[in-house]
C-alpha cells in the first residue's frame, strides 16, 4: 500500500448567473483553458444577481481568496473531513453528492443516516488511496461548492467553470504552521460563515471546547509515556511516522504522552525499524484509511524485529482510522478522547 492520505489545513463584487451546464462541460472538454491564475475564485451566482443578506462573502482557503454570492446549496463532497463540520452546523441536507470512503466507525446514527441520504458518485481509489473520479461526473452535478480537492480536479480547474473548492487547511499542497486543536475551532468558523451558520458555530466550538477541557482536566499532568504516530502499509512496504507539522503532535501533547518524533518538523515521512528501535516509543497509535485493524497492527508485526519495541512487548499498542487524527476536525476529539482512554489516565 502507497503513501498515507498527504497534501504536503473583502468582498468583491459577484459574477453573474451560472452558465448553462452544457456550456461548463464544453469547457472541460476544451482543456480548460481559463484558469483562476491569481488565486481569486469568484462563483456561480445562484441569484441570478441579487444580493441576499451578508453575501457576498469571501474567505481565504490554501492560499486562495474563494468567493461565495450566497450559502452554498448544492454541495459536493470528495473526501470525508468536512462532514463532522457540516452535521454540527446543521447543512449536510445541503450536500448533493459524496465522493470517496466515509467509515461507519466515524459517524454517530444521525450523521450516518444523513450520508445514506446522499448519492454516491464513486468510492473507487487507485493503489495510492488517491479518489478516482473524472472532471465531467463533478461538474455534472452543478455544484456550487466542491469540498476536498483530489489529483485529476483541482482548484484553479473548477474555478475556470466557477466552482469554488475549499480544503481542509492541513491538507493545502503549501502546508502551513503547527496545527492544532484552534484549527478545528478556526475551520468551523469558517464554514461557519460560508454557510450563513455563525450562531451555529460559535456553540459547536463552544462543546468542542468543553470537551477538549475536560480531557485536559483528566489528563492533567503529562504521564511520562512516550508514543509514536505511525502509518503503516499494509502487505508490506513502507511505514510512516508523524512529525510535529501534523495534528498526531499536538493530540499526543493533549494525552499527556510525547511524541518521540517531536525534533521532526515534517507532517508525515518514512521511518526504519532501526530508528524506530533507536526511540523505543512505549505507546504506538496505528492510523488506517479504511479495511479491518487487525491487519494494519499485522502490518508493524511483520517487521523484522518489531517484536522488540517495548510498545509491542507490553500490548500498548492501538489501531484508529485516520480521520480520528489528521485533519484537524471535531474527529480529532473524538480521536484524543479515544488515546487517553486507551492510555491516558488511569490506564
Amino acid at each position: 500500500m502507497p503513501r498515507p492520505p498527504h497534501r504536503p489545513p473583502h468582498r468583491p463584487p459577484h459574477r453573474p448567473t451560472a452558465p448553462p451546464r452544457a456550456l461548463r462541460l464544453a469547457a472541460i472538454a476544451l482543456g480548460l483553458l481559463v484558469l483562476a491564475g491569481c488565486g481569486e475564485e469568484e462563483p456561480l451566482d445562484p441569484n441570478g444577481g441579487a444580493d441576499p443578506e451578508g453575501y457576498p462573502v469571501t474567505v481565504s482557503n490554501c492560499g486562495a481568496r474563494v468567493t461565495f454570492a450566497a450559502a452554498p446549496e448544492r454541495v459536493v463532497l470528495l473526501k470525508s473531513a468536512a462532514v463532522p463540520f457540516l452535521h454540527a452546523l446543521g447543512v449536510m441536507d445541503r450536500v448533493t453528492a459524496r465522493a470517496g470512503q466515509y467509515p461507519d466507525d466515524y459517524y454517530d446514527r444521525e450523521t450516518l443516516a444523513e450520508l445514506e441520504a446522499v448519492p454516491l458518485l464513486t468510492d473507487k481509489t487507485d493503489t495510492s488511496g488517491h479518489l478516482q473520479i473524472s472532471q465531467e461526473v463533478v461538474i455534472g452535478q452543478e455544484p456550487d461548492l466542491v469540498l476536498g480537492e483530489v489529483d485529476n480536479l483541482s482548484r484553479e480547474a473548477l474555478a475556470a467553470v466557477g466552482i469554488p473548492l475549499l480544503e481542509e487547511p492541513a491538507l493545502c499542497a503549501e502546508g502551513g504552521a503547527e496545527p492544532g486543536f484552534d484549527d478545528v475551532w478556526e475551520q468551523m468558523e469558517l464554514y461557519g460563515e460560508v454557510f450563513d451558520r455563525e450562531a451555529e458555530a460559535a456553540s459547536a466550538v463552544a462543546d468542542l471546547e468543553e470537551r477538549l477541557a475536560e480531557v485536559q482536566e483528566r489528563v492533567g499532568e503529562p504521564s511520562g509515556r512516550t508514543a509514536a504516530v505511525l502509518y503503516p502499509t499494509v502487505g508490506g512496504g513502507t511505514t510512516y511516522a508523524y512529525g510535529t507539522a501534523s495534528m498526531a503532535h499536538p493530540q499526543l501533547e493533549a494525552a499527556g504522552l510525547e511524541n518521540v518524533f517531536a525534533d521532526s518538523d515534517e507532517r508525515v515521512f518514512e521511518v526504519t525499524l532501526e530508528e524506530l528501535l533507536g526511540r523505543d516509543p512505549d505507546v504506538l497509535v496505528l492510523l488506517h484509511s479504511d479495511g479491518d485493524p487487525r491487519e494494519v497492527e499485522a502490518a508493524l508485526e511483520a517487521l523484522p524485529g518489531s517484536e522488540q519495541l517495548t510498545a509491542v512487548r507490553n500490548g500498548d499498542v492501538m489501531t484508529q482510522l485516520f480521520n480520528f487524527t489528521e485533519p484537524p476536525t471535531p474527529l480529532s476529539i473524538d480521536g484524543l478522547e479515544r488515546i487517553v482512554e486507551r492510555f491516558g489516565a488511569g490506564s
